[in-house]
């Protein structure tokens, strides 16, 4: 189970690390594993279709079982496919660096966090900040 106290941690810690690096204002989404949000913050100056982006990465990653950095991997040499996901899960999966899978201590799929606001390299680079700052385990590629 991923607490809302720790979902709380996670986008604090993320937000911390986008401000030491000086990324752009970023909007951090927290799920559990079952894909339902459990936090969510949007920085002043992050525009307003970063949630959905957010949340699109963060989903993408639960829904398929590895990081939205892979996803998008997969979509530079299968868009035929890509396509159809995005198709049967109602446009939410978003295929850009910045969703990453939260294990814990098992190595359990607990949830993920998706972030939007800078390229994807730095949102997934706060994304893992955040989560490993909370306590557990990201994963940005597949869970084997």
């Amino acid at each position: 189970m991923l607490a809302l106290s720790k979902a709380t941690e996670i986008i604090d810690a993320a937000l911390a690390k986008a401000r030491a690096e000086n990324f752009d204002p970023l909007a951090v989404a927290v799920l559990d594993a079952g894909g339902h949000l459990v936090a969510f913050k949007r920085e002043d100056g992050a525009g307003i279709i970063r949630f959905d982006i957010a949340f699109g990465k963060a989903w993408g990653s639960l829904g398929m079982g590895f990081g939205s950095r892979e996803l998008t991997e997969r979509a530079d040499k299968n868009a035929t496919f890509i396509g159809v996901l995005a198709t049967v899960s109602g446009g939410r999966m978003v295929p850009s660096p910045g969703g990453v899978l939260i294990l814990d201590d098992n190595k359990q799929v607990i949830g993920a966090v998706g972030i939007s606001g800078d390229i994807g390299g730095n949102d997934e680079v706060c994304a893992v900040a955040g989560i490993e700052a909370a306590g557990f385990a990201a994963v940005t590629r597949t869970v084997r």
